[in-house]
Parts: structure tokens; C-alpha cells; sequence
């Protein structure tokens, strides 16, 4: 009996130090420097636990970013980040404008992750533009700082970056968005090509600003082709695309959320019942008399006064001429409207009618595309709507013929014969080559336009030309050109040698005025540096 009292006493000893050891083996981070880490008593729950206090918000972890946005950010953390720092050495409107395409492409990774997470939306819908909202008035902020300082020594610079932002578009570009880049890229070196010609043997630091900006087109150009060789891509199974922007431009309200009261807490109050449609409640009741409360019995007195004044109430009246009575003149019943009365000379009857607004035009992009056209009707060649036409377009004309050239892009035209006049109109990046020419040529509206005439040509009429090469042979040096509102025009001479290259100059574009005696007296600037 002693013996099984002595071995019941062990094991209840023995009990006792595993009971002490087993909180320490269960929860070896319990204690940290010596310290334990107790829970605060208003934060354990009954069975021993720790419990989340109701209403504190608890932290989504954040979900893994897909390959193509973490390439992305390398992207921007690389060649971008480089470019911006070296915009901010050279400092002002350079700096100031490198930021804002810091920021469009910000917006343009936000727009990538709306891709991930959003089904594709119609691209001629407003959810499609609302999307891409962000991303547009970034782009448009690069381009109005280059607009609002043409007069800035940097505007090359300015230009340069301006030309180059649309790289950003290969987003809308459903088959090739390669191809965008590639434009854009030709663009911007037309301007940094010269930005280098101009600092090379100045400073160093502006021709470097321009590589690291053509570095940015060859990184992405890699990336697009790695992650989107054959237009960007949507999320099949994705929610709205709305839906996704708010996500993306407000990511801590989507990732911190309140958790649900325990079911031991009391819920919220009850919602308040719904209105009862079905059993409207009585109008109110009618003050006396049947009046209205709205209205003022002295008012309806006034009123009551002045129509028994008689005829002084309509002595004011136009009265109708018997010629637009319509009971008087069956002719006016037949047609649709009354001929409008003679005006009066008082003043009460004067007063002109504003006028109707007249509707915007559409832009081009949303324009639909019409076909090319080569028409010769009497003496006159019509060519419009042709777009990167894969070959030379020839036009056979005579002396007395006119060429209208219009709304053509990314096309080479080539006019045989000695014509009369040719003019082109809204065209982009379209490249001109002539014998000779009676008149002259009339350039509105058309950047990046060149011309080279083989023969004799008398006038050049530039208007609103954004960038312009004009090649002149040994019989045209006589050429007198015209320029207004132009930027970028270069006139290409004849080498004295048969082996040398163009001679290439520049037309003025700044103009400072001064009064002299009485006369304004205008000069070309120059710099000099």
C-alpha cells in the first residue's frame, strides 16, 4: 500500500513539470530578450486565445504582380529613371518636362494593370476612353510644355521628347505595337539627331540626354515583343474594367477591409423599414379658400387690376401684318413656315437672336477612312486619302494641269512632266518629287513634308509646316519661299562637287521687331554660341 501511495506522488510530480514545460516547447518565441510576450487581457478570448478587437482592420497580403508588370517597373526603374536624372543636370524646362513622362509612364503601368485584372472593353465605348483617360492627359502634358515654350532655346530638346512620348500609344495598337514604337522612335530622332549635331562638339551632356532617350524605345520595344508581340492582352474572366481602375487608383481601399463582427458581439442596428409604396400617405390639407399657400391674395388682386385697365393691356401688342395671316392667305397654309415679319426700329424689338453653334468636326482617328483616290477631272489631278501607299504614286501632268493633294500620309509621289501648280493639304509624312512647275507649291498643314525638285520651280508656300526638307537642284536656286507659322524647314543646296553632300540650311524662325524713327523695322535672331 506504501508502495503504490509513493508511486502515485511521482507521477503527479512528474505530471506537474511537464505541465510547466509544455508552454515554452509550444511557444519557443513566447519570450524574445528575455522578455515574455503576454497577450493584453482585453485581447484573449475565452478559451485562452488571442481575438481580433471588432472594427479593427486587418491587411489583405498583397498579391504576387504578374511577370509583365514587374518587367514594367525594371523598365522605369531603369532607362527612365536614367533619363530623368539626366534631364535634371541639364535642368529647366528639360527637367520639368522629363517629369511629366516620368508620370504618363506611372499612368501607363497603371493601365497594364487594369489588363491583368479587367476584361477588354469596346474600343470605340466611353469605358474604353475613361480607361485610358490617365494615360492620355499625361501624354498631353509633354506636349503642351514643348507648345508653350517655342521661343526656349531647348525647344529642340522639347521637341524631341514631345515627338517621342506617343511611344507610350502601342497600347492601342491590336496587331503590331512594335511597328508605334518604331514611328515614334523615327520622329523623335528627326529633332535629337540635331539636338546631337548641334551639341557635339559643345557639350557632352546633351548628347548623352538624347541617347539615354533613344535607350528607352530599344527597352521597350524588347519588352513589348517579350510580353506582347501581337497586341496587349486582356483578362478573359477579369470584372469591369471601371471597376479595376477604381482598384488600381485606390489600392487601399480594396486591400484593407473590416472583418465580420464575431458572432458573440451585438450586430449593427436594424435598417430602417422600406417605404410603402403601395399605401401613400394623404396629401396634405388645402389652407382655406381653396387658395394656395405659394401664392398671395394681393397677387392675384394685382392680376384681377390690370386686365379690366382694357385696352391699355395690349396696347403694346405687335400686331400681325394681314400678308403672314395664315386664315387670310392660303399659300402660307401649304407650306411649312411663316415668313418672318419685317424688323422693327424700337429698341423692345431689336434684339438679334443668338446664334445656333455649329457641330465640332470629328477628329481624324475617329473619322472613317475613305478610299484612295487619283482622279483627273478637266485640268485638274485630284489625290487624296492615300496611306502608306507601298510604292511610288506617278502622276502623268501637263502644263496647264493643277495637282490638289489631300489627306494622304506615309506616301511618295512622284509628278511627271512640267505642271502648273500643286498644293497639298492636311497630309502627314508625305515626301514629294517634281520635274518643274509653272507657279508654285502651296504646303497647308502637312508636317514632316519633303520636296525635291529636279528642274526649275519659282515659289514655295509654307503654311503651318511642322518640320520640313526642301531639296533644290542647280536650276531652282532661285526659288523664293514663303513661310508663316513654320517650325523646322531646312532648304538642302546642290554640293559644288558631283560627289559631295547637300548643303543644309536652316530658314529663320525667330523674329525680333524694334521701332526706329517711327518704324517698326524687323530682323531675324541669331544665336551665337
Amino acid at each position: 500500500m506504501n508502495n503504490l501511495t509513493t508511486l502515485i506522488k511521482r507521477l503527479e510530480a512528474a505530471t506537474s513539470r511537464l505541465e510547466d514545460m509544455v508552454p515554452a516547447i509550444s511557444d519557443p518565441s513566447a519570450s524574445a530578450n528575455g522578455v515574455s510576450s503576454l497577450p493584453e487581457s482585453g485581447l484573449t478570448a475565452p478559451g485562452g486565445g488571442l481575438r481580433d478587437e471588432p472594427g479593427t482592420p486587418q491587411q489583405q497580403p498583397m498579391a504576387p504582380l504578374p511577370p509583365a508588370i514587374d518587367d514594367f517597373d525594371a523598365l522605369i526603374n531603369g532607362d527612365v529613371k536614367t533619363f530623368v536624372n539626366m534631364s535634371e543636370e541639364i535642368g529647366g524646362l528639360v527637367a520639368e518636362q522629363s517629369a511629366a513622362v516620368l508620370r504618363a509612364f506611372a499612368a501607363e503601368r497603371k493601365f497594364l494593370i487594369v489588363t491583368t485584372k479587367a476584361k477588354k472593353p469596346d474600343i470605340q465605348s466611353t469605358v474604353y476612353m475613361e480607361v485610358l483617360k490617365d494615360l492620355q492627359s499625361t501624354m498631353g502634358v509633354v506636349n503642351d510644355i514643348r507648345e508653350a515654350n517655342r521661343a526656349s532655346p531647348l525647344f529642340k530638346h522639347l521637341t524631341t521628347v514631345s515627338e517621342g512620348i506617343n511611344l507610350l500609344g502601342w497600347v492601342a495598337n491590336e496587331t503590331k505595337p512594335v511597328d508605334t514604337i518604331t514611328e515614334m522612335l523615327s520622329s523623335a530622332q528627326f529633332w535629337g539627331n540635331k539636338v546631337i549635331q548641334e551639341y557635339k562638339e559643345k557639350d557632352q551632356t546633351h548628347v548623352q540626354w538624347v541617347q539615354t532617350f533613344y535607350r528607352i524605345f530599344k527597352s521597350l520595344t524588347g519588352y513589348v515583343k517579350q510580353h506582347y508581340p501581337s497586341g496587349l492582352t486582356w483578362n478573359p474572366n477579369g470584372i469591369d474594367p471601371l471597376q479595376a481602375t477604381e482598384e488600381v487608383n485606390n489600392p487601399d481601399q480594396s486591400s484593407t477591409k473590416s472583418p465580420p463582427p464575431p458572432s458573440s458581439a451585438r450586430g449593427p442596428p436594424p435598417p430602417p423599414p422600406l417605404p410603402n409604396f403601395d399605401n401613400p400617405p394623404p396629401p396634405p390639407p388645402m389652407p382655406p379658400n381653396g387658395l394656395s399657400t405659394s401664392h398671395n391674395p394681393s397677387d392675384m388682386g394685382a392680376v384681377f387690376d390690370e386686365i379690366s385697365r382694357g385696352e391699355s393691356v395690349t396696347s403694346k401688342l405687335r400686331k400681325v401684318d394681314p400678308s403672314s395671316q395664315t386664315h387670310k392667305n392660303p399659300s402660307l397654309r401649304a407650306g411649312s413656315a411663316v415668313p418672318s415679319a419685317p424688323v422693327r426700329s424700337d429698341s423692345s424689338s431689336s434684339r438679334g437672336k443668338s446664334p445656333i453653334p455649329g457641330t465640332k468636326p470629328k477628329p481624324e482617328s475617329m473619322r472613317a477612312k475613305k478610299p484612295p483616290k487619283k482622279e483627273l477631272e478637266g485640268n485638274k489631278w485630284s489625290i487624296e486619302n492615300y496611306d502608306s501607299y507601298s510604292g511610288m504614286l506617278e502622276i502623268p501632268a501637263q502644263i496647264t494641269h493643277s495637282i490638289l493633294i489631300s489627306r494622304c500620309a506615309k506616301t511618295t509621289i512622284r509628278v511627271l512632266g512640267k505642271a502648273n501648280a500643286i498644293s497639298l493639304d492636311n497630309c502627314s509624312q508625305v515626301s514629294l518629287v517634281i520635274d518643274s512647275l509653272v507657279s508654285a507649291v502651296d504646303v497647308i498643314k502637312s508636317p514632316k513634308f519633303e520636296l525635291q525638285v529636279l528642274g526649275t520651280l519659282p515659289t514655295i508656300l509654307l503654311d503651318q509646316v511642322d518640320g520640313a526638307a526642301v531639296y533644290l537642284g542647280r536650276g531652282s536656286l532661285g526659288t523664293e519661299v514663303f513661310t508663316s507659322k513654320c517650325t523646322g524647314v531646312n532648304l538642302n543646296l546642290p554640293p559644288p562637287g558631283e560627289e559631295e553632300d547637300y548643303i543644309e540650311r536652316a530658314l529663320p524662325e525667330q523674329i525680333k521687331s524694334v521701332i526706329r524713327d517711327g518704324v517698326v523695322v524687323s530682323e531675324i535672331v541669331e544665336h551665337a554660341g
